[in-house]
């Protein structure tokens, strides 16, 4: 019998031990140089919601945090705390938060927004469009050099299993305030802006499509969703009202990372939920195809003729020519497009969120499982830096000159960590120069019209993650605890 009592106590001991292996934070101050000196990162601030005693870093509204972006002119960062039900707004000069965008609502009716569509209705809840809530912003993207910023939201918080219409906020950058707002799909995750600044596509992570809206108008006013796009075919939804699904796994193909063409032609949207990348004509405006040779794509983007994809489950960084994905796209046969085999680079497990630098010659990739940052060098497609982040990152994002990233870490239900943002310095060996040529207006382009509308403000949605970042110590502790009991009742006895 104390053989027993002396095993569950090591068990105990070793689940509290885990917990403080998995769970890792960044500290400011570490610095660390790349194999060859190509660049050096340093951690140089924080802010974090799991350590009460760290005055200095605390900031309440960081509950959750899914994704962040660098506003183009360099002056602050916004992130998109979920379970906050806000945007988060830093100065870049100080990294003070200078302002807290609520996404809590009276009502999804009202002056601050558009015209309903006929493409998304409440089927579920017959009085969703007028019920009050608060919406978890997901990702987000500027429009219009930045003056807008596009801020999806996973769900309406009465919505327990994303199935009806959800919500996009529109934030203009020259207050920090939600001047409009636009209802969406279900589950909309991942939100793009075409270069000429004329459609905005949203991927709806719950039902294999994407939403596309017109912002040609010069009056925001009058933005407008187009038809929706079918990927293969749409999910129908029927879930329980009153007790939560797993929306995370029970979505089809996971619509994720989405980005338009140089030349806007075409929309390329990762199945995070399968394999290959979905292609839509966008003259069109049909899904015509998919890309194969890729599983589980997370993230995209493009830089320097190339298409850039992280693949979560095998941690890995792949990339293909734009020139052979748009010959493959030609010689297409039905809905198969081969455009050859992915040139690929291991990084850390779970690779989320990746990023270019303006040269392009590093590719900087958030790994959620390894709780690291990982930079690969795209002129030999080898890793050359991994770098500690708080567990367990999601987001990122690099600033218009590539001197400094921002990473998210949102952290794991049962795992801890999360509830942190990371600053980190970038200096590079050589010069950085961008390779992107300098945006060109359309020529028939004029400029946006001023909304007048009065933002909505509402009480955040207060919650503590305390429980979830110490989950393994509590269960070690209470084991202990009935161990205790137990011999000591064995004694007894």
């Amino acid at each position: 019998m104390k053989r027993y009592f002396t095993l569950l106590a090591a068990v105990a001991i070793v689940l509290c031990a885990f917990a403080q292996v998995s769970v890792r934070h960044s500290r400011i101050g570490d610095k660390i140089t790349a194999d060859g000196g190509a660049l050096t990162i340093t951690c140089i601030g924080k802010k974090q919601n799991y350590n009460y005693q760290d005055t200095a870093t605390r900031d309440e509204d960081i509950l959750s945090p899914k994704s962040v972006n660098f506003h183009p002119d360099g002056s602050r960062y916004y992130v998109n705390s979920l379970e906050g039900c806000a945007t988060v707004v830093y100065d870049m000069k100080t990294n003070k938060k200078v302002k807290v965008i609520r996404h809590n609502f009276k009502s999804g009716q009202g002056e601050l927004w558009n015209t309903p569509s006929e493409y998304y209705k409440f089927t579920h809840y017959p009085d969703g469009a007028s019920r009050s809530f608060g919406g978890k912003p997901v990702e987000s993207a500027f429009s219009h050099g930045g003056r807008y910023l596009w801020v999806p939201y996973y769900r309406r918080t009465f919505d327990i299993n994303a199935q009806d219409p959800s919500a996009m906020a529109i934030i203009d950058t020259r207050t920090d305030s939600i001047v409009r707002m636009m209802e969406t799909g279900p589950l909309p995750k991942m939100v793009a802006v075409s270069h000429d600044n004329r459609t905005v596509a949203v991927t709806h992570w719950g039902n294999n499509t994407v939403g596309l809206i017109d912002i040609s108008d010069s009056d925001p006013k009058k933005w407008h969703h187009l038809p929706y796009v079918v990927i293969e075919h749409e999910l129908q939804l029927n879930f329980s009202l009153s007790s939560s699904v797993d929306r995370d796994s029970n979505s089809g193909y996971k619509l994720r990372g989405t980005v338009f063409a140089p030349d806007d032609r075409y929309l390329y949207v990762g199945l995070m939920g399968g394999d290959g990348i979905a292609v839509i004509d966008m003259k069109s405006r049909e899904y015509i195809g998919r890309i194969s040779g890729i599983s589980n794509p997370r993230h995209l983007i493009i830089k320097n003729g190339y298409l850039y994809a992280s693949c979560n489950s095998a941690g890995l960084v792949c990339r293909l020519p734009l020139e052979k994905i748009t010959n493959a796209i030609a010689q297409r046969s039905g809905k198969s497009i081969n455009a050859g085999a992915w040139q690929t680079c291991k990084v850390g497990g779970g690779a989320r969120t990746i990023e270019a630098s303006p040269s392009g010659n590093f590719i900087f990739a958030a790994c959620n499982s390894a709780s690291e940052l990982y930079v690969v060098d795209t002129r030999t497609m080898k890793t050359i830096l991994q770098v500690t982040v708080d567990s367990y990152p999601v987001g990122l994002h690099i600033s218009t000159d590539g001197s400094f990233i921002v990473t998210t870490s949102q952290g794991r239900a049962g795992m801890g960590g999360g509830n942190a943002v990371d600053l980190f310095k970038v200096e590079y060996a050589e010069p950085e120069v961008s390779s992107d040529p300098a945006p060109v207006a359309p020529a028939d382009s004029v400029a946006v019209k001023d909304t007048a509308n009065t933002p909505q403000e509402g009480s955040a949605l207060s919650t503590s993650d305390w429980v979830k970042d110490h989950i393994w110590w509590i269960a070690g502790a209470a084991l202990a605890l009935l161990i205790l009991v137990a011999y000591i009742r064995s004694r007894r006895k």
